[in-house]
Protein backbone atom coordinates (compact mmCIF):
# COMPACT_ATOMS: atom_id res chain seq x y z
CA UNK A 1 0.00 0.00 0.00
CA UNK A 2 1.38 3.66 -1.42
CA UNK A 3 1.78 6.24 1.77
CA UNK A 4 -1.12 8.52 1.44
CA UNK A 5 -0.60 11.94 -0.22
CA UNK A 6 -2.12 13.14 3.18
CA UNK A 7 0.91 11.28 5.10
CA UNK A 8 3.36 12.62 2.82
CA UNK A 9 3.37 15.99 3.85
CA UNK A 10 2.83 15.47 7.48
CA UNK A 11 4.89 17.69 9.75
CA UNK A 12 7.00 14.37 10.12
CA UNK A 13 8.88 15.49 6.99
CA UNK A 14 11.96 17.84 7.30
CA UNK A 15 14.68 18.75 9.91
CA UNK A 16 12.45 18.75 12.79
CA UNK A 17 11.96 15.45 12.57
CA UNK A 18 15.27 15.26 14.63
CA UNK A 19 13.96 17.50 17.24
CA UNK A 20 10.88 15.20 17.42
CA UNK A 21 13.16 12.32 17.85
CA UNK A 22 14.78 14.41 21.02
CA UNK A 23 11.78 15.08 22.52
CA UNK A 24 10.33 11.60 22.61
CA UNK A 25 13.16 9.98 23.51
CA UNK A 26 13.69 12.30 26.63
CA UNK A 27 9.79 11.04 27.04
CA UNK A 28 10.76 7.61 27.07
CA UNK A 29 13.68 8.16 29.77
CA UNK A 30 13.89 6.41 32.91
CA UNK A 31 16.94 6.31 35.63
CA UNK A 32 15.87 2.60 36.08
CA UNK A 33 17.81 -0.32 35.11
CA UNK A 34 16.58 -2.24 31.67
CA UNK A 35 14.86 -5.97 33.39
CA UNK A 36 17.72 -7.81 31.72
CA UNK A 37 20.23 -5.86 33.79
CA UNK A 38 18.50 -5.52 37.09
CA UNK A 39 17.72 -9.51 36.79
CA UNK A 40 21.73 -10.54 36.15
CA UNK A 41 23.44 -10.87 39.47
CA UNK A 42 27.52 -11.06 40.10
CA UNK A 43 28.98 -13.43 42.25
CA UNK A 44 29.15 -11.78 45.47
CA UNK A 45 33.05 -12.30 46.80
CA UNK A 46 33.71 -11.03 50.47
CA UNK A 47 37.46 -10.69 49.62
CA UNK A 48 38.45 -9.06 46.86
CA UNK A 49 41.78 -8.66 47.63
CA UNK A 50 42.85 -5.43 45.57
CA UNK A 51 43.01 -2.16 46.00
CA UNK A 52 41.00 0.73 43.98
CA UNK A 53 44.48 2.33 42.88
CA UNK A 54 45.15 -1.60 40.98
CA UNK A 55 42.39 -1.02 38.82
CA UNK A 56 42.77 -0.30 35.10
CA UNK A 57 39.76 0.23 33.45
CA UNK A 58 41.29 0.94 29.72
CA UNK A 59 40.36 -0.85 26.98
CA UNK A 60 41.25 -1.21 23.19
CA UNK A 61 38.51 -1.03 20.31
CA UNK A 62 38.89 -0.27 16.45
CA UNK A 63 41.99 0.22 17.15
CA UNK A 64 41.94 3.40 19.28
CA UNK A 65 43.44 2.92 22.70
CA UNK A 66 41.17 4.55 25.39
CA UNK A 67 41.59 5.45 28.94
CA UNK A 68 37.40 4.76 30.15
CA UNK A 69 35.22 1.66 28.91
CA UNK A 70 32.41 3.88 27.91
CA UNK A 71 31.50 6.48 25.67
CA UNK A 72 29.24 8.95 24.43
CA UNK A 73 27.12 7.38 21.51
CA UNK A 74 25.03 8.10 18.72
CA UNK A 75 22.17 10.57 19.15
CA UNK A 76 21.29 13.95 16.90
CA UNK A 77 22.26 16.54 14.40
CA UNK A 78 20.56 18.73 12.02
CA UNK A 79 18.67 21.65 13.96
CA UNK A 80 19.30 24.78 16.09
CA UNK A 81 18.69 22.75 19.36
CA UNK A 82 20.38 19.43 18.16
CA UNK A 83 23.52 21.59 17.69
CA UNK A 84 23.32 23.11 21.21
CA UNK A 85 22.96 19.74 22.22
CA UNK A 86 26.03 18.17 19.83
CA UNK A 87 27.87 21.32 20.89
CA UNK A 88 27.75 20.39 24.92
CA UNK A 89 28.46 16.96 24.07
CA UNK A 90 31.53 17.63 22.30
CA UNK A 91 32.85 19.77 25.43
CA UNK A 92 31.98 17.23 27.73
CA UNK A 93 34.03 14.17 25.42
CA UNK A 94 37.06 17.42 25.12
CA UNK A 95 36.56 17.66 29.17
CA UNK A 96 36.27 13.90 30.09
CA UNK A 97 38.75 12.45 27.08
CA UNK A 98 35.90 9.98 26.35
CA UNK A 99 34.62 9.35 22.58
CA UNK A 100 31.90 11.03 20.89
CA UNK A 101 29.31 9.90 18.26
CA UNK A 102 27.25 11.63 16.35
CA UNK A 103 23.68 10.75 14.81
CA UNK A 104 23.50 10.72 11.04
CA UNK A 105 24.78 12.89 9.07
CA UNK A 106 22.41 12.37 6.86
CA UNK A 107 20.94 16.09 6.99
CA UNK A 108 24.37 17.18 6.19
CA UNK A 109 24.64 15.08 3.35
CA UNK A 110 21.08 16.05 2.20
CA UNK A 111 21.78 19.85 2.96
CA UNK A 112 25.16 20.94 3.23
CA UNK A 113 24.16 24.32 5.67
CA UNK A 114 23.19 22.15 8.37
CA UNK A 115 26.93 20.64 8.07
CA UNK A 116 27.85 22.74 11.54
CA UNK A 117 25.31 21.17 13.66
CA UNK A 118 27.57 17.99 13.74
CA UNK A 119 31.33 19.96 13.15
CA UNK A 120 30.44 21.95 16.13
CA UNK A 121 31.34 18.52 18.07
CA UNK A 122 34.90 18.55 16.51
CA UNK A 123 34.95 22.80 16.91
CA UNK A 124 34.85 21.81 20.93
CA UNK A 125 36.74 18.83 20.93
CA UNK A 126 39.46 19.42 18.16
CA UNK A 127 41.96 16.50 19.36
CA UNK A 128 39.45 13.76 20.69
CA UNK A 129 38.03 11.04 19.20
CA UNK A 130 34.70 11.12 17.21
CA UNK A 131 32.88 8.73 15.20
CA UNK A 132 30.66 10.08 12.71
CA UNK A 133 27.22 8.14 12.07
CA UNK A 134 25.56 6.86 8.83
CA UNK A 135 22.85 4.82 7.42
CA UNK A 136 23.90 1.65 5.93
CA UNK A 137 22.25 2.07 2.67
CA UNK A 138 24.75 5.16 1.74
CA UNK A 139 27.40 5.07 -0.71
CA UNK A 140 31.46 5.62 -0.71
CA UNK A 141 31.21 9.34 -1.47
CA UNK A 142 28.58 9.86 1.07
CA UNK A 143 30.73 8.11 3.49
CA UNK A 144 33.45 10.05 2.90
CA UNK A 145 31.60 13.24 3.45
CA UNK A 146 30.27 12.29 6.56
CA UNK A 147 33.95 11.90 7.55
CA UNK A 148 35.34 15.19 6.39
CA UNK A 149 32.41 17.03 7.99
CA UNK A 150 33.51 15.66 11.55
CA UNK A 151 37.18 15.04 10.64
CA UNK A 152 35.66 11.91 12.39
CA UNK A 153 38.01 8.99 13.63
CA UNK A 154 35.82 6.52 12.87
CA UNK A 155 32.62 5.70 11.24
CA UNK A 156 29.28 4.35 12.65
CA UNK A 157 27.00 2.70 9.75
CA UNK A 158 23.79 2.24 11.60
CA UNK A 159 21.18 -0.79 10.57
CA UNK A 160 17.89 0.18 11.58
CA UNK A 161 15.39 -1.69 9.29
CA UNK A 162 12.57 -1.59 11.94
CA UNK A 163 12.85 2.03 12.26
CA UNK A 164 12.90 2.26 8.65
CA UNK A 165 9.74 0.40 7.84
CA UNK A 166 7.78 2.16 10.61
CA UNK A 167 9.39 5.64 9.73
CA UNK A 168 6.59 7.35 6.76
CA UNK A 169 9.63 8.35 5.08
CA UNK A 170 11.93 5.97 5.74
CA UNK A 171 13.60 3.30 3.19
CA UNK A 172 11.72 0.31 2.21
CA UNK A 173 14.60 -1.06 -0.05
CA UNK A 174 17.29 -3.67 2.46
CA UNK A 175 18.95 -5.50 -0.37
CA UNK A 176 21.94 -3.65 -0.53
CA UNK A 177 23.02 -3.23 3.32
CA UNK A 178 25.81 -6.18 3.28
CA UNK A 179 27.36 -4.69 0.48
CA UNK A 180 27.60 -1.54 0.90
CA UNK A 181 29.31 -2.29 3.86
CA UNK A 182 32.06 -4.51 2.73
CA UNK A 183 32.63 -1.40 0.21
CA UNK A 184 33.10 1.26 2.79
CA UNK A 185 34.91 -1.66 5.35
CA UNK A 186 37.01 -1.89 2.02
CA UNK A 187 37.63 1.44 1.16
CA UNK A 188 37.43 3.98 3.70
CA UNK A 189 40.33 5.29 5.12
CA UNK A 190 39.09 5.56 8.42
CA UNK A 191 37.06 2.13 10.97
CA UNK A 192 33.99 0.93 10.20
CA UNK A 193 31.81 0.75 13.01
CA UNK A 194 28.33 -1.16 12.15
CA UNK A 195 25.60 -0.39 15.09
CA UNK A 196 22.25 -1.25 15.84
CA UNK A 197 20.10 1.30 17.09
CA UNK A 198 18.46 -0.68 19.82
CA UNK A 199 16.86 -3.55 18.31
CA UNK A 200 19.61 -5.81 19.61
CA UNK A 201 21.59 -8.25 17.13
CA UNK A 202 22.14 -11.99 17.04
CA UNK A 203 25.05 -14.33 15.98
CA UNK A 204 24.24 -14.81 12.86
CA UNK A 205 24.33 -11.19 11.64
CA UNK A 206 27.31 -10.75 13.86
CA UNK A 207 28.85 -13.13 11.80
CA UNK A 208 27.73 -11.61 8.25
CA UNK A 209 29.53 -8.52 9.36
CA UNK A 210 32.39 -10.28 10.55
CA UNK A 211 32.77 -11.92 6.98
CA UNK A 212 32.93 -8.87 5.15
CA UNK A 213 35.59 -7.66 7.01
CA UNK A 214 33.92 -5.53 9.99
CA UNK A 215 36.22 -5.86 13.00
CA UNK A 216 33.68 -3.85 15.55
CA UNK A 217 30.33 -3.80 15.84
CA UNK A 218 27.99 -2.54 18.76
CA UNK A 219 24.79 -4.61 19.74
CA UNK A 220 23.00 -1.70 20.54
CA UNK A 221 20.37 -3.99 22.69
CA UNK A 222 16.80 -2.94 23.54
CA UNK A 223 15.78 -1.55 26.56
CA UNK A 224 16.90 1.85 26.06
CA UNK A 225 15.55 4.29 23.68
CA UNK A 226 12.77 2.55 21.55
CA UNK A 227 13.05 3.90 18.01
CA UNK A 228 9.83 1.48 16.78
CA UNK A 229 7.78 3.34 19.50
CA UNK A 230 8.96 6.92 18.67
CA UNK A 231 8.48 6.55 14.84
CA UNK A 232 5.24 4.70 15.81
CA UNK A 233 4.45 7.79 17.70
CA UNK A 234 5.06 10.24 15.03
CA UNK A 235 2.46 8.39 12.77
CA UNK A 236 -0.96 10.45 12.06
CA UNK A 237 -2.43 7.05 11.95
CA UNK A 238 -1.48 3.22 10.83
CA UNK A 239 0.12 3.07 13.78
CA UNK A 240 2.55 -0.08 14.65
CA UNK A 241 1.66 -0.44 18.38
CA UNK A 242 2.49 -4.27 18.23
CA UNK A 243 5.83 -3.51 17.50
CA UNK A 244 7.17 -1.55 20.55
CA UNK A 245 9.56 -3.58 21.95
CA UNK A 246 10.72 -5.73 18.57
CA UNK A 247 14.36 -6.89 19.25
CA UNK A 248 16.75 -8.53 21.46
CA UNK A 249 17.60 -6.71 24.91
CA UNK A 250 21.32 -5.62 25.40
CA UNK A 251 22.50 -8.88 27.56
CA UNK A 252 20.66 -11.19 25.34
CA UNK A 253 22.77 -9.47 21.94
CA UNK A 254 25.81 -9.93 24.23
CA UNK A 255 25.04 -13.49 25.01
CA UNK A 256 24.58 -13.81 21.30
CA UNK A 257 27.79 -12.67 20.79
CA UNK A 258 29.89 -14.44 22.81
CA UNK A 259 28.35 -17.74 21.98
CA UNK A 260 30.75 -17.27 18.70
CA UNK A 261 34.43 -18.42 18.84
CA UNK A 262 36.56 -15.81 19.82
CA UNK A 263 38.19 -15.98 16.74
CA UNK A 264 35.17 -15.43 14.33
CA UNK A 265 34.13 -12.52 16.39
CA UNK A 266 34.50 -8.69 16.07
CA UNK A 267 35.50 -6.55 19.07
CA UNK A 268 31.67 -6.10 20.64
CA UNK A 269 30.54 -2.68 21.54
CA UNK A 270 27.22 -2.76 24.61
CA UNK A 271 25.17 -0.24 24.55
CA UNK A 272 20.86 -0.04 24.91
CA UNK A 273 19.30 0.84 28.12
CA UNK A 274 22.63 1.11 29.42
CA UNK A 275 22.04 3.77 33.21
CA UNK A 276 24.79 3.00 35.84
CA UNK A 277 28.30 1.78 36.79
CA UNK A 278 26.78 -1.74 37.58
CA UNK A 279 25.13 -1.87 34.14
CA UNK A 280 28.04 -0.82 32.26
CA UNK A 281 30.38 -3.07 34.59
CA UNK A 282 27.96 -6.14 34.21
CA UNK A 283 28.07 -5.32 29.79
CA UNK A 284 31.94 -5.33 30.47
CA UNK A 285 31.40 -8.57 32.16
CA UNK A 286 30.00 -10.02 29.67
CA UNK A 287 32.44 -9.36 26.63
CA UNK A 288 32.25 -6.12 25.61
CA UNK A 289 35.56 -4.30 25.01
CA UNK A 290 33.45 -0.33 25.12
CA UNK A 291 30.00 0.47 26.71
CA UNK A 292 28.06 3.54 24.91
CA UNK A 293 25.42 5.26 26.21
CA UNK A 294 23.18 7.97 24.15
CA UNK A 295 19.48 9.02 26.50
CA UNK A 296 21.87 9.37 29.62
CA UNK A 297 24.28 11.78 28.27
CA UNK A 298 21.04 13.23 26.02
CA UNK A 299 20.13 14.13 29.18
CA UNK A 300 22.84 16.15 30.58
CA UNK A 301 22.56 18.14 27.55
CA UNK A 302 19.14 19.42 28.20
CA UNK A 303 18.64 23.13 28.55
CA UNK A 304 18.34 23.26 31.81
CA UNK A 305 21.83 21.16 32.72
CA UNK A 306 25.01 22.94 33.48
CA UNK A 307 28.36 21.63 32.15
CA UNK A 308 30.02 21.64 35.12
CA UNK A 309 27.02 19.29 36.71
CA UNK A 310 26.76 16.59 33.43
CA UNK A 311 31.10 16.59 33.62
CA UNK A 312 30.58 15.72 37.39
CA UNK A 313 28.10 13.28 36.56
CA UNK A 314 30.48 11.41 33.87
CA UNK A 315 33.72 11.89 36.49
CA UNK A 316 31.27 9.85 39.17
CA UNK A 317 30.74 7.03 36.88
CA UNK A 318 34.43 6.80 36.08
CA UNK A 319 34.91 6.65 39.68
CA UNK A 320 32.61 4.15 40.68
CA UNK A 321 33.02 1.64 37.87
CA UNK A 322 36.37 1.45 39.46
CA UNK A 323 35.01 1.04 42.62
CA UNK A 324 32.69 -1.99 41.17
CA UNK A 325 35.67 -3.51 39.76
CA UNK A 326 37.12 -3.20 43.10
CA UNK A 327 34.31 -4.83 44.64
CA UNK A 328 34.87 -7.43 42.35
CA UNK A 329 38.21 -7.93 42.61
CA UNK A 330 38.92 -7.42 39.05
CA UNK A 331 41.91 -5.23 38.42
CA UNK A 332 41.21 -4.84 34.28
CA UNK A 333 38.92 -6.20 32.26
CA UNK A 334 40.09 -9.35 31.37
CA UNK A 335 40.28 -10.31 35.37
CA UNK A 336 36.59 -8.99 34.93
CA UNK A 337 35.34 -11.45 32.39
CA UNK A 338 35.83 -13.85 34.33
CA UNK A 339 34.11 -13.01 37.10
CA UNK A 340 30.98 -15.24 37.88
CA UNK A 341 27.43 -14.01 36.56
CA UNK A 342 24.09 -15.33 37.20
CA UNK A 343 21.92 -14.35 33.79
CA UNK A 344 18.62 -12.86 34.39
CA UNK A 345 15.29 -15.45 33.98
CA UNK A 346 14.72 -14.36 30.56
CA UNK A 347 18.21 -14.17 29.22
CA UNK A 348 18.86 -18.21 30.26
CA UNK A 349 15.21 -19.07 28.60
CA UNK A 350 16.58 -17.66 25.34
CA UNK A 351 19.78 -18.93 25.59
CA UNK A 352 18.20 -22.21 26.40
CA UNK A 353 16.33 -21.63 23.71
CA UNK A 354 19.35 -20.86 21.36
CA UNK A 355 21.77 -23.61 22.26
CA UNK A 356 23.87 -21.21 24.15
CA UNK A 357 25.45 -21.98 27.23
CA UNK A 358 23.87 -19.61 30.12
CA UNK A 359 25.47 -22.12 32.79
CA UNK A 360 29.01 -21.09 31.99
CA UNK A 361 28.87 -17.67 32.72
CA UNK A 362 27.99 -18.29 36.68
CA UNK A 363 31.55 -21.06 36.85
CA UNK A 364 34.02 -19.11 35.49
CA UNK A 365 36.55 -17.90 38.01
CA UNK A 366 36.49 -21.89 39.08
CA UNK A 367 38.28 -22.36 35.51
CA UNK A 368 40.63 -19.51 35.60
CA UNK A 369 41.07 -19.26 39.39
CA UNK A 370 40.75 -15.08 39.02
Amino acid sequence: MKISDELLHYSVWGHDRKDQHVMLASQQYHQGSAPDFETTRFVHQSLPQIKVEDVDYSTCVAGFELETPFFINAMTGGTKETRRINRVLGILGFLAKIPVASGSVSAAIKDPSVAETFSVIRQENPKGIIFANLGAHHDIENAKRAVDILEANALQIHVNAPQEILMPEGDRDFSNWLSNIETLVRELAVPVIVKEVGFGMSRETIKQLASVGVKTVDISGAGGTDFAKIEDNRRPYDRYPYMHGWGQSTMISLAEAMSLPEEERPDIIASGGIKNPLDIVKSLSMGAKLVGMSNHFLQMARKDKRIEDALMNIRIMQEQTKMMMTMLGARNLEELSQKDLILGPAVQNWCQARGIDWQAYANRSQKTGI
